[in-house]
């Protein structure tokens, strides 16, 4: 089984302050968890002052390149040529950032190598699950 895939990806936060501002981030897929993906931003973009990270669904991620998707905390879709917007909402306000499409796309394509999409309850590990819920592990 292949191991977790990360890739760093250059993403600009969109804010009310004027100008672009790029930040570093890691999208990151593991094969253990096949259904989620994770977005984490570095502890100096959060206000305060520690990383942040996001799992939400593979396959809302893959759907928002193409219209827009979601309705909870985490929405996608896509913004003109070849970008893609990525909202995470919370209780006191939603943060927005951009990335280039290329980047998710060549992100989704690894994962869809390690697990293809529509194999991903072959890959889950109920039982384990389970077990680790109920303090039998």
């Amino acid at each position: 089984m292949q191991g977790v895939i990360d890739q760093a990806v250059q993403v600009r936060l969109i804010a009310t302050a004027p100008g672009p501002h790029a930040v570093p981030a890691v999208l990151r897929y593991a094969p253990a968890d096949p259904l989620a993906v994770r977005i984490t931003f570095p502890p100096e973009i959060s206000l305060d002052g520690v990383a942040v990270d996001w799992a939400f669904a593979r396959e809302l991620l893959s759907e928002g390149l193409r219209a827009p998707c979601g309705s909870g905390d985490v929405r996608v879709r896509p913004f003109g040529s070849g970008r893609t917007v990525l909202e995470f909402h919370v209780e006191d306000g939603v943060a927005m950032v951009q990335m280039r499409t290329s980047d998710i796309e060549r992100f989704l394509e690894r994962s869809y190598d390690a697990v293809p999409e529509g194999r991903e309850q072959q890959h889950l590990d109920v039982d384990g699950g389970l077990a680790q819920l109920f303090g039998a592990a």
